[in-house]
Formats: C-alpha cells, sequence, structure tokens
C-alpha cells in the first residue's frame, strides 16, 4: 500500500521499516570503522587480566621500609609472591606481582644507599583490580552500532582480531535533467549540476558505496532502461522527475519497470515530492527532488532511515533544541529548516530556499519545525547533518 504524502516521521519510519537487515560479514579491525556491528561484542577476559600497577613506581609488602628485589615492566610478569619488607620496582601497567599490598608512587618514595625504600602508600593501592573495566564476557558495543575509532580500540583491547559488522550498502545513482551542466558556469538556460558532486561524499557519510553514477537522458524509455539495468544494488538514487511536470517520467517508470510506490510525496517543506519506491527483488528506490536543498532533506528523511533499516540499526528518538529566531510555517506541513547550533540553541540561517545551497553549506543540520510551532524559545527536533 502507497502512503500518499505523510507526515515527515511517518514518512522515515516507512523508510526504517520497509527493509531487512542486510548479511553479515566478518572483516579484520582495520577494516571495521564506519562499519554496523551485527553482533554484540564481548569482552573475550577481564579488562584488565589480572591487577596492574595505575602508577610508575614500587609494588610493596607489609610494612616499609622495604628491600627493592629487583624491576617488572610492563608485559613482564614478576616470578615469585612478594614477602613482608619486600618490594619490586614497577612500571605503569605491569602486572603487580602476588603478595603486593600496594604501589608507592615514585614522587612518594626514597631509596636508601642500603636498596631501601621507604615512604607511605596512598589510600587507593594505585592497583587496577582485574576485571575493573569489564567481567569475561561483558558486551562492550551492542548489536547496531557504528564502529568508531573508539569502539574498534575497545574491541581490540577486548581480544579481538576481527568483527561481525553488516555488508555495507550498494546504491547506483542516476542524475536526471537534460538541463544539467556537468562542468562550468550556468549558460544558455542550463544550470550547473550540484547534486552529482556532492551526492557520493553524503553517501559515503551514510555508510553507502556508490558503485555507480550515471546520467539519463528525460525520456520515459531512457530511465525505465536505467532501472531495469539497476540490477546488484541494495538503493537505487535518482534526482529529478519526482513531481508531474512534462518530463518527470520516475512514477511512470517505476510502474513500467515492475516497482511499486511505498511513499509518495511526504509533508514537508522543502522535499515535498520525493518518493520511496520498492521491486520484488528487494530493491528499493529513493527519489529525490531536483532542487539541491530539497533533495537533501529528502535524502536524510528516506536514505538515511532506509540505509539504517539495512544496517540493523535502531531508529533512535531525535533530540531536541531550542529556536533562537522565527520560522515561519509552511501550511501543515513539516518545515526542514538548516541551522547553526550553539549548545542546545539553534540559529535559522539566511539562503534556505528549496533550490539553493548556500545556507546548507554553513548549517550544523536541520531543525524539524511542526506547523505553528516556530516561535523564538520554543523546541524542535534536531535532524544533525551526518
Amino acid at each position: 500500500m502507497t502512503l500518499l504524502e505523510p507526515s515527515w516521521h511517518d514518512a522515515r519510519q516507512a523508510a526504517h521499516a520497509c527493509v531487512a537487515p542486510l548479511p553479515l560479514e566478518r572483516v579484520t579491525l582495520a577494516e571495521a570503522h564506519g562499519r554496523v556491528t551485527a553482533e554484540p561484542v564481548t569482552a573475550l577476559t577481564p579488562l584488565p587480566l589480572m591487577p596492574i600497577s595505575a602508577m610508575d613506581g614500587w609494588a610493596v609488602s607489609g610494612e616499609g621500609p622495604w628491600v627493592v628485589l629487583g624491576q617488572v615492566l610492563a608485559g613482564r610478569v614478576w616470578p615469585t609472591p612478594l614477602g613482608p619488607g619486600q618490594a619490586v620496582l614497577i612500571a605503569t601497567g605491569a602486572a603487580v606481582p602476588a603478595g603486593c599490598d600496594g604501589v608507592l608512587r615514585s614522587e612518594d618514595g626514597l631509596v636508601d644507599s642500603h636498596g631501601f625504600v621507604s615512604g607511605r602508600l596512598r589510600e587507593s593501592g594505585d592497583i587496577r583490580p582485574a576485571g575493573e573495566e569489564a567481567r569475561e564476557g561483558d558486551v562492550l558495543i551492542p548489536r547496531g552500532v557504528v564502529l568508531t575509532p573508539a569502539r574498534i580500540g575497545l574491541a581490540a583491547a577486548a581480544g579481538h582480531d576481527t568483527l561481525a559488522v553488516r555488508r555495507r550498502t550498494i546504491a547506483r545513482l542516476l542524475i536526471l535533467g537534460d538541463e544539467l551542466l556537468s562542468e562550468g558556469p550556468a549558460r544558455h538556460g542550463q544550470v550547473r549540476d550540484s547534486l552529482g558532486p556532492q551526492l557520493p561524499g553524503w553517501f559515503d557519510r551514510l555508510g553507502v558505496d556508490l558503485r555507480e553514477s550515471i546520467r539519463v537522458e528525460d525520456t520515459l524509455s531512457a530511465l525505465s532502461t536505467a532501472l531495469d539495468e539497476a540490477q546488484g544494488v541494495d538503493i537505487v538514487i535518482t534526482t529529478g522527475g519526482t513531481a508531474a511536470g512534462p518530463v518527470d517520467h520516475l512514477h511512470a517508470a517505476i510502474a513500467a519497470t515492475g516497482g511499486s510506490l511505498i511513499v509518495d510525496t511526504v509533508a514537508c517543506r522543502p522535499g515535498h515530492p520525493m518518493l520511496l519506491g520498492a521491486w520484488p527483488s528487494g530493491r528499493r528506490l529513493v527519489g529525490l527532488p531536483g532542487n539541491p536543498l530539497a533533495a537533501i532533506v529528502a535524502l536524510l528523511t528516506l536514505a538515511q532511515p532506509l540505509v539504517g533499516g539495512l544496517g540493523g540499526r535502531h531508529m533512535e528518538p531525535l533530540p531536541r533544541v531550542v529556536l533562537a529566531d522565527y520560522v515561519a510555517s509552511q501550511g501543515a506541513k513539516t518545515r526542514l529548516v538548516p541551522c547553526r547550533r550553539v549548545g542546545d540553541r539553534v540559529f535559522p540561517l539566511d539562503h534556505i530556499g528549496s533550490g539553493m545551497l548556500r545556507g546548507l553549506a554553513d548549517a550544523d543540520g536541520f531543525a524539524v519545525v511542526a506547523a505553528g510551532e516556530g516561535e523564538p524559545g520554543a523546541t524542535a527536533e534536531w535532524l544533525h547533518l551526518p
């Protein structure tokens, strides 16, 4: 069943729910950045594995002064337990010997001419106990989250060499519009294509592998052929042709190639004439309007949650921010306004018409403003740019 002009929130939910997660694959840690976990990542050992020194100093046993027997560095283990009155010089991160009662910090100890060290232990003892950060089997990274550098480091610390992740989404981009120039300034009624150059960067930020980007003539036959040839991909992204103008053929081309519409236009501005289509094979299509700002709104409204669904990610509630300035309503439609964000306050930018990019170029994200809720001091949902 097609959703005809659903609310902005319903359109996002429909995009997320219309796909099943992609298959998993195992990758090395070096390949894992930006991927989405397909399984929880657990601790293979306690973290740390054994009690370790939190400071440079002396591992001591009993009351001082202590006779210094030798030295233990990180990665080494002192072979015998310490007895009362004994100590070993120890480095931060080194395993403390059995029988150790605490670590005397370097700055707190004094070594005499006979090789004895004296000083006062601090109350903490400066020993990190085994399992302080995690016990063996603890879930460190849940399923369905993006692997950041810090998370990859945590997985390495937990003993992992490879991780189970979702296969990356594969996309094909079709650029529609005979009026578009691929180089040089606008001339003779033609305009420069601004979506073709920027969309690959957006796809990369969304975690999408763009396999091909092609220009398609503004004819039904050419568009139908391009859709038929888009095999072996998860998503087809198109620019333009989503409305009902004389050369807007996307509706007809989807039907002609055996597809159907999940979402046909969305009750928001800009980006109203966006489309979400599907074929029985499981391939999906996101139709972006031709106006550049409207296209990016559509990309984040439909493609971003669609990619999230393919990656097995949950739809998280959007945070709320405070509008610093007035935002005019546009009928009953949700308005997405490019803004700069400072703390919890957002400042609407200038040059934010659907055919403009100047405001978006300076934006941190979009304030999602419901009809009649654009007064200064009102709160709105915040859609951060990926």
